[in-house]
């Protein structure tokens, strides 16, 4: 039952879209609806409208070039599963996708939702992180692109304003030698991540040349971790424990019910650890 009524609006367009949304500041977007029914079902949101741009096919791309990528926002994870040659290219992005829900879940919900909705356990954001994406975004009269280290500023908060869509994700071509791995610890019941960690590493020959960690399930947003003492190194137990020893330094981590704050500062070492030794074993 979802107790609050509310008005309903099919987008025809992205034109459309915006145009709706630049009218009122009570206009709720829809695309696959698995973060925000339950928003709803909760009575933690009361929109005024409902936008439904699940059919826009103009935000259903995925288009995959030499230097860069880009993802529409209504591209559903099923979709990320299917492109054989976004797999290739960011091995990390369908071994995360793989790993979200279940399989009802992943044929409706879309990526660009997921990220909007900016869970503070959700996986993708660290993904997003770790590999430098960047978010476009369009209101009516302008759009811009925001960073991903921009983007993420809170749980379930983000750069996005409310009268802006949206509408795809950019991805860079990792570099020559690059491995990637996501890892994560999950809490049973929900599958989302007490502590997750994604990594991207490139190395000449077996020295690792530049390391990247993103961490999730950890604070109250996604954010990079500072593992720059893994640089020069082989990557051998020693090295990833001084690069992972104070990954949660300075930063406020969430405790609950499912973890408390210094179990899930150790996680966050862990995971990291683990996937930092993953990429370095696919790099190269």
């Amino acid at each position: 039952m979802i107790p609050h009524a509310f008005d309903y609006e099919r987008a025809t367009s992205v034109r459309a879209a915006v145009n709706a949304l630049a009218k009122d500041g009570e206009t709720t977007i829809l695309a696959g609806g698995h973060s925000l029914i339950p928003i709803l079902r909760f009575r933690l949101a009361r929109p005024g409208k409902l936008l439904d741009i699940s059919g826009l096919e103009a935000l259903r791309h995925i288009d995959v070039r030499p230097r860069k990528t880009s993802i529409g926002a209504a591209v559903t994870y099923r979709e990320v599963l299917d492109h054989a040659e976004l797999g290739e290219r960011f091995p990390i992005l369908t071994e995360t996708v793989r790993r979200i829900a279940d399989l009802q879940v992943r044929n409706l919900a879309t990526v660009g939702g997921g990220l909007a909705h900016a869970d503070p356990a959700s996986d993708l954001p660290a993904v997003m992180l770790a590999l430098g994406a960047s978010f476009t975004l369009r209101a009516k009269g302008r759009k811009r692109t925001v960073a991903a280290t921009d983007f993420f500023q809170g749980a379930f908060t983000t750069a996005k304003r409310e009268d802006e869509l949206l509408t795809h994700i950019v991805l860079p071509s990792l570099p020559r030698r690059a491995g990637s791995a996501y890892v994560a610890v999950e809490q049973q019941a929900s599958g989302y991540a007490l502590a997750g960690a994604a990594a991207v590493v490139t190395r000449s020959r077996k020295t690792v040349k530049t390391a990247i960690v993103a961490l999730t399930g950890v604070s109250d947003h996604a954010f990079l971790a500072d593992v720059s003492k893994i640089v020069g190194t082989h990557a051998d137990d020693a090295a990833l424990q001084a690069a992972t020893a104070e990954l949660t330094a300075g930063r406020a981590v969430n405790g609950d019910i499912h973890a408390s704050s210094e179990y899930r500062a150790h996680l966050a070492g862990v995971v990291a650890r683990r996937a930092l030794a993953a990429a370095y074993a696919r790099a190269g």
